[in-house]
């Protein structure tokens, strides 16, 4: 099969074409024939040699796909609902930027109605990310306040979106007037620039004082102090990523006095069974919304994986380009034939 390969740690440029054996899925996997995969900051940080792969899993990028099943453990599609032939998207521990990828069956997920395998290949990253962390880990409820610091990225698009639908209010921040009005688009009841705007006296300002119940924060670092100044009585603060360090120091008196939680996960390492609870709430809770056209895939830019250009040497190297520009609003996608 054709695959795109992370040659040595490096700039997008490392990322090439390659040729690996075709997968074979093993008990508890099903074999995907792969139409789109997901491009995520944390391929970004593999390619660059910051996030080792996990113990047993593929060295090809890529966390997420999008196709059609083409084999399996047949005792495991039966207890997933699945069949050869049903297309799926999955989540995955790595790689997905191939034309086929194995993926544990309790990890797919049938594509929504109505979505492209583009679409449907942009999901299961941030859905399962904002699902297990906003409402699994900081038990977000219907009428409580979420910050979601990165509104326009690919889990903030998903996490504004996703709340709204299931009732709560969101506050969401990004860097520029246009990337604002994108949240607002989507749903995000305010919008903060936090170029410039201090996003802890805005939020105040917009809560009359009290705070939010939830922050959704990828950035860490000095974010972290700032973040509890905005959290009201019994707050909940989530990490999901540490793009501006990973030291943190904060007012602990702050937690003690307004009661708060401070907590975070990282998903890829995470046990198959844990994925699979995660895919059922989400076939529960969110799927339908996705069909409805309550909560709707949004998609910046697609590349073919494989192309090559005059400057870099594959559209997968393309799209970490632009991923690490910070100009896209919304998930990046490869396509593998027509998808």
């Amino acid at each position: 099969m054709k695959v795109v390969e992370i040659q040595k740690p490096g700039a997008p440029e490392v990322l090439v074409p390659g040729v690996r054996p075709d997968p074979v899925a093993g008990i508890g996997e099903v074999l995907i024939r792969v139409a789109a995969s997901g491009v995520n900051r944390p391929d970004v940080l593999q390619r660059t040699g910051s996030y080792p792969v996990p113990p047993g899993a593929s060295d090809i990028p890529g966390l997420e796909v999008a196709g059609v099943i083409e084999a399996g453990d047949p005792a495991a599609m039966a207890s997933a609902g699945l069949a050869i032939g049903d297309r799926v998207c999955a989540l995955v521990a790595g790689g997905g930027y191939a034309e086929r990828c194995v993926a544990p069956a309790g990890q797919c997920l049938p594509v929504p109605h109505g979505l492209s395998d583009v679409e449907a290949a942009s999901l299961p990253e941030t859905f399962f990310t904002v699902w297990s962390n906003v409402f699994d880990r900081a038990r977000l409820q219907a009428g409580e306040v979420l910050l979601v610091q990165g509104g326009t990225s690919g889990i903030g698009v998903t996490a504004i979106q996703m709340a709204k639908a299931l009732g709560a209010m969101v506050i969401a921040t990004a860097g520029s007037d246009d990337k604002c009005a994108a949240c607002l688009a989507l749903g995000a009841d305010h919008a903060i620039n936090y170029k410039t705007q201090d996003f802890v006296a805005e939020v105040k300002r917009l809560t009359d004082g009290a705070g939010v119940n939830v922050v959704l924060d990828m950035v860490a670092g000095g974010y972290v102090a700032r973040e509890i100044e905005c959290l009201a009585e019994d707050g909940r603060l989530v990490l999901i990523a540490v793009q501006g360090g990973v030291k943190s120091e904060f007012n602990a008196g702050l937690v003690l006095r307004k009661r708060l939680t401070v907590t975070g996960s990282t998903l890829r390492p995470r046990p198959v069974e844990f994925k699979a609870a995660i895919a059922k709430a989400l076939k529960a809770k969110v799927w339908s919304l996705i069909e409805s056209g309550h909560i709707k895939p949004v998609i910046h830019s697609v590349f073919d994986a494989l192309a090559v250009g005059d400057d870099l040497p594959s559209g997968a190297a393309r799209a970490h380009a632009l991923m690490e520009s910070n100009q896209h609003i919304g998930k990046i996608v490869l396509t593998w034939g027509d998808a």
